[in-house]
């Protein structure tokens, strides 16, 4: 209920103030019943409404003119009540009075209504309320001139503030963008970083990893001295790291014989958990990372610089390894593994050399003997064309990855390397990470480009699990990724599992497992993402810059429209179609126009066909 005397009584309508607006009440047991300037009628509890005046009252309210001034200087730094205030202020006590009153102490200059009460401020407060309402007012006037100038595309000096307010938005800083706001412009990311490039303040910056929240630079962490322990020498032994001209992080080395009844191959590894125990400060960094970041701009390594310089295999004479001895049949099966830690001698090849290597015949043998084998299991190959994508200074380099006979042979052994490790981690009840997928939702016939897009489109995710299931894409009963600790976290747990289990140790428990799994593959999906947009920005601002004609490809009709690759590109676009034409068919396309923040390029097919 309302305090005695505060309430209506016979019959009459007390004015209130209710959510901020006046009202008319009535007593209605517990309970008030109110009549909103609207008509509208609600019943409420007393405590929901600030009492004016007893009444009666009437909602057609002009508050009358006043002695704000000289009430003021009389109460300075004084406690009234809104009736005390009306009295003074205007000479009565009525309900346009009271209204009056609330008005004056809701405006918040001389006076400051506290609960059911007013409060004067001091001359002190009065000069600070001032000041702060000018500085105010001057603010909200920059702000209305800076954005007038943003708009008209002529920012000035003083606009940085907003300039910077609008960045820190579309490198995902900030939730809002009150300049946006002001601008009638969306706030989404693809709106700030369009401003941006109108403005001239970003021509060629790539927001998506800063977007992600990924670092940008290196860990700069010590490294522990290599323990000490004992490794085979291998040193007099053939080892091959083969990779991509200018790789900078040889994490796998090989090498394989013809031996009776099959063939020995030799998968050495970086013994990158000798350094990096589960736990320790490079641990922790490296999950929080999940993975090597590549990007055209450069790579950013999930570990500090120097892990790679001393255990990156063939850049030190000697390199210390995890080495991966496997028995292979004629007809590609694993009939045996061994592994332990080793001293290798490593050179480098790329796959382009590898292929002029004569010790490398019996490498192609056992890769086509268990490719052969995984494709009768069921295995899918998909081979869709791939660029490397490099920024170098103000020039971005597109550059396809040829399809060398010599790449197949790399990643036959490192799945055949996968494959043992997950067999043993099974046969010794290890905790391990295994990576499994599920059968694909069809299996597209014929061959060729769209063939391949389309089969693509029906795989399911790899998943890693801590408990084995087949992978039905690579065709294999098990499988576990364990030739990359270098630059893929789970991989190095892979390898921290497997070292414990050599030394006897206790390895990580089915649930420290897990744990990392689900920890490294949240942080390996915005990895990924950030690559792949980060590829597709630098090559959108090489099309801008230089143009591009080319073949395209259909690889999907979808209506009127087809989705093309163009293979020099690595890259898939959207063309209307003049005409139907056959999945498969070629047509030159010629680059017409890019939306940079969406991530957009168009293209239009030239007349005459390819």
């Amino acid at each position: 209920m309302a305090p005695k005397g505060r309430h209506p009584g016979n019959g009459s309508q007390a004015l209130v103030v209710y959510k901020g607006k006046p009202a008319l009440a009535e007593e209605e047991g517990e309970r008030l019943e109110l009549t909103l300037v609207t008509g509208e009628r609600l019943r409420v509890r007393p405590k929901d409404v600030l009492f004016l005046h007893p009444g009666p009252a009437s909602l057609d309210l002009r508050a009358p003119e006043g002695e704000e001034e000289a009430a003021w200087e009389l109460l300075a730094g004084q406690m009234v009540s809104l009736q005390e205030l009306a009295e003074l202020v205007y000479g009565a006590y009525t309900p346009e009075a009271a209204w009056g009153a609330y008005l004056l102490a809701q405006k918040g200059e001389r006076f400051v209504l506290e609960g059911e009460g007013v409060r004067a401020r001091t001359a002190e407060e009065l000069e600070a309320w001032r000041r702060a309402k000018e500085e105010k007012e001057a603010r909200e006037r920059a702000f209305r001139e800076g954005v007038a100038r943003l708009k008209a595309g002529s920012p000035a000096p003083e606009d940085r503030p907003l300039l910077a307010e609008v960045e820190a938005f579309a490198l995902g800083r900030r939730k809002e963008s009150p300049v946006l706001r002001a601008l009638g412009l969306p706030e989404t990311l693809e709106a700030a970083h369009g401003l941006l490039l109108r403005l001239g303040l970003w021509r060629r910056e790539n927001p998506h990893p800063r977007r992600l929240g990924l670092p940008l630079e290196a860990p700069s962490l010590s490294l522990p001295p290599l323990p000490e322990e004992r490794r085979e020498d291998l040193t007099h032994l053939l080892a091959f790291a083969i990779d991509d001209e200018g790789s900078q992080d040889p994490d796998d080395a090989l090498y394989a014989e013809r031996v009776e009844g099959g063939f020995r191959l030799l998968v050495h590894v970086a013994d990158v958990a000798a350094l990096v125990a589960p736990g320790s400060p490079m641990d922790r960094e490296a999950l929080r990372r999940g993975a090597n970041l590549y990007l055209p701009e450069g790579t950013v390594p999930m570990l500090p610089p120097e892990a790679t310089a001393l255990l990156g295999l063939g850049l030190q004479p000697v390199s210390p390894a995890l080495t991966f001895e496997l028995r292979v049949s004629e007809e590609g099966e694993l009939r045996e593994e061994r592994l332990f830690p080793s001293w290798v001698r490593v050179q480098r090849l790329t796959y382009a050399e590898a292929l002029e290597c004569p010790d490398l015949g019996p490498l192609r043998e056992v890769a086509e003997a268990f490719r052969r084998r995984r494709l009768a299991q069921g295995a899918l190959e998909i081979t869709l064309p791939e660029v490397k994508v490099r920024v170098e200074g103000d020039v971005v380099r597109i550059t396809p990855l040829l399809p060398y006979e010599s790449r197949i042979w790399v990643r036959e052994a490192m799945l055949l390397a996968g494959y043992a490790a997950a067999h043993l981690a099974l046969r010794e009840g290890l905790p391990f990470p295994y990576a499994t997928q599920e059968a694909p939702s069809r299996r597209v016939e014929g061959e060729g480009l769209a063939a391949m897009w389309e089969q693509r489109k029906a795989l399911r995710r790899t998943q890693l699990r801590a408990t084995p299931a087949p992978h039905r894409g690579l065709g294999l009963p098990l499988y576990a990724q364990v030739t990359s600790p270098l630059r893929r976290y789970l991989d190095l747990v892979a390898h921290q599992q497997l070292r414990a289990w050599l030394k006897g140790e206790r390895p990580l428990s089915q649930a420290e497992l897990l744990e990392r799994v689900g920890a490294a593959e949240a942080v390996a999906d915005a990895v990924r993402e950030a690559e792949r947009k980060s590829k597709l920005h630098w090559t959108l601002l090489h099309l801008m810059e230089r143009g591009y004609e080319g073949v395209g490809v259909l690889v999907e009709r979808r209506g009127s429209q087809g989705v093309f690759l163009l293979p020099e590109l690595g890259l898939s676009t959207e063309v209307v179609l003049a005409q139907p034409l056959p999945l498969g068919a070629e047509l030159r396309l010629s680059f017409r126009e890019a939306d940079l923040p969406a991530l957009e390029a168009h293209f239009t097919a030239r007349l005459g066909g390819a």
